[in-house]
């Protein structure tokens, strides 16, 4: 599977578009540390754009997220280690976090939302205007984008990346697509 069909795939099962946007984002992000990791840059963009394939659908219930999202990935034949990878970013199940793929997408995941809430503080609200030194600034602020997790995103270090390396190939990955995701 590729992007493009990832991001159809995608559709049939996401109509928010914030949503989609945050899973291109976090497509765009696993594409550049893939690059960065000698791994295969289409299979982590892949990984990133359908981690949340079901998260509109259980949103509500988090027991179920990323679980149903494994079936539906299961059930269109997406490769088992894009599946478990899916499955274990949701840490409320304790699935073992085993491979390089399985550790980025889950630090990863945090990373696209705390960027994009930096982005909307802009004056411009755009990508553009953001510098790496704001990224550091807002992620030190444990006020700000209380969502996206702190411990979560520097987890990057268990796979050999440091934190100010993870917040920078982030942001410049993101900056690549901000047409996409309307940033």
């Amino acid at each position: 599977m590729d992007r493009d069909a990832a991001l159809a795939l995608v559709k049939e099962y996401v109509s928010d578009e914030t949503l989609i946007y945050h899973m291109i984002a976090t497509g765009a992000i696993m594409g550049g540390l893939a690059g960065k990791l000698g791994q295969d840059v289409e299979k982590w963009v892949v990984t990133g754009i359908l981690h949340d394939i079901d998260y509109q659908e259980t949103k509500d219930n988090p027991e179920l997220h990323s679980l149903r999202g494994g079936e539906i990935l299961r059930e269109h034949g997406i490769d088992e280690e894009i599946v478990h990878a899916v499955m274990a970013h949701n840490e409320i199940h304790g699935i073992e976090r085993k491979t390089l793929l399985d550790k980025a997408l889950f630090a990863v995941d945090p990373l696209s939302g705390l960027i994009t809430a930096t982005a909307y503080v802009m004056p411009s609200k755009k990508l553009e205007e953001v510098q790496l030194k704001s990224v550091k600034k807002k992620f030190k602020d444990k006020t700000f984008a209380k969502g996206a997790n702190r411990a979560q995103i520097k987890t990057c270090e268990e796979f050999g990346i440091s934190l100010e390396e993870f917040l920078e190939i982030a942001l410049n990955e993101m900056k690549k697509i901000a047409p996409q995701i309307e940033l």
